[in-house]
């Protein structure tokens, strides 16, 4: 590719990503003379209509429950912020981990995890769902824009990085053994090999981990803001009680707002600490000197440390004890269920009830082809638009 003239803001590392060392997009184009290619990828993301809808997607709390909760728009932002930081502590490329921060939750359903699981349930015939498999999806088919092809023709680093943020997707390495490739990596990396048998770059492991550290620690603040579990519940939490102790201690009196915001910037700094030092202690001992020797390392370049892995582990069980699993959640997301699940039967069975701009896509009622067109109308939707397609659809005093 031809080096775009667009100067860095910081002098990168060895082992980071660079555009003009890029692979390349599936549909060749013109380089840009002011923005290097991995910028070009952000831009595309930000403006596409999946990314503004993630406005109203759940992340824990439907979007109608508050104002002051976190969306999987927010969310990304979050994790924009703290990957890029990262990046540039590191020396990474910080525009190829944003763009991966801003596109990793792009193929989620309405009502979060709960919308995926009654997708996957409902497709178990014809290849499951999976949101990562979704986002890949958005960004090479789905989103509509460009005259020239479909998707957003992004680079092969971030698609690569899209797919593969959590490991390997194959081989002895994989990370999900369990289950089958789905059906739109497999297809896609047919015709544009992702090396999937390989890690992805630092970039995208920055960005994976950027994300535990943003829902860990918001979930926490969110969680007790909703009053789904006290700052005394957190007491025993392995490196989070001792924060919240701590912040009292060094703030007596402080009123409740102050103390979980405090404790919370407190633990994303000891968390993206953490994680600095473990991976420059990997860089040190496994030296590798290219982008390519990362992901052929066996093993992620960017981490925590043990301890630090310890106590993310603590975190998680805590709050999928106390807030994933409260009562006042399930609730939430057992109508999310139920929503999609009305939603995908009656749309396979009666695809002549989809907007026109998808029926035309569909090729029949009850067919294969046809549950992947649902599934992707489906999967696109806001909880607003889904709570407004059902009432549509099963409500007969609403207008159709």
């Amino acid at each position: 590719m031809t080096a775009s003239p667009f100067v860095r803001s910081h002098a990168l590392a060895p082992y980071a990503s660079r555009p003009e060392d890029s692979r390349g997009r599936l549909h060749a184009e013109p380089e840009s003379s002011t923005r290097t290619a991995f910028q070009r990828d952000r831009d595309r993301i930000i403006h596409s209509a999946a990314f503004r809808r993630l406005q109203y997607k759940t992340q824990v709390f439907v979007y109608h429950e508050g104002d002051n909760f976190r969306t999987r728009l927010t969310h990304s932002l979050e994790v924009s912020q703290i990957a890029r930081s990262i990046s540039r502590v590191l020396g990474l490329d910080e525009d190829l981990a944003e763009a991966l921060a801003l596109a990793h939750d792009l193929g989620h359903t309405p009502f979060g995890h709960a919308g995926e699981d009654a997708l996957q349930e409902v497709l178990a015939d014809w290849g499951g769902f999976d949101h990562n498999a979704q986002s890949l999806r958005v960004v090479t088919k789905l989103e509509r824009r460009y005259p020239a092809f479909d998707g957003l023709n992004l680079t092969w680093e971030t698609l690569e990085g899209l797919v593969k943020h959590n490991g390997p997707l194959e081989g002895a390495l994989a990370v999900r053994k369990d289950r089958p490739l789905p059906g739109a990596i497999t297809e896609y990396a047919g015709r544009h090999d992702l090396e999937i048998a390989t890690f992805a770059s630092a970039e995208a492991q920055v960005a994976a981990l950027a994300d535990d550290i943003a829902y860990n620690n918001h979930d926490i603040d969110d969680g007790l803001r909703a009053g789904l579990f006290t700052i005394r519940d957190l007491a025993d939490v392995p490196l989070v009680g001792p924060v919240f102790q701590a912040v009292a201690r060094d703030f007596p009196g402080i009123d409740a707002s102050h103390q979980i915001h405090e404790a919370v910037r407190a633990l994303i700094g000891i968390m993206v600490r953490d994680l600095v030092a473990e991976t420059r202690r990997r860089v040190t001992e496994l030296a590798p000197d290219s982008a390519r020797a990362v992901r052929h390392l066996g093993q992620p370049l960017v981490a925590f440390s043990e301890e630090m892995r310890r106590n993310d582990a603590a975190l998680k069980d805590f709050l999928f004890a106390n807030m994933y699993r409260h009562f006042t959640v399930n609730r939430m997301t057992s109508k999310g269920r139920r929503v999609v699940k009305d939603l995908f039967h009656l749309l396979h069975a009666e695809p002549e009830c989809l907007p026109p701009e998808w029926s035309r896509l569909a090729d029949g009622r009850g067919t294969p082809k046809t549950a992947r067109v649902v599934a992707d109308y489906i999967a696109g939707m806001t909880d607003r638009l889904a709570l407004d397609e059902h009432r549509r659809l099963f409500d007969m005093q609403e207008k159709p």
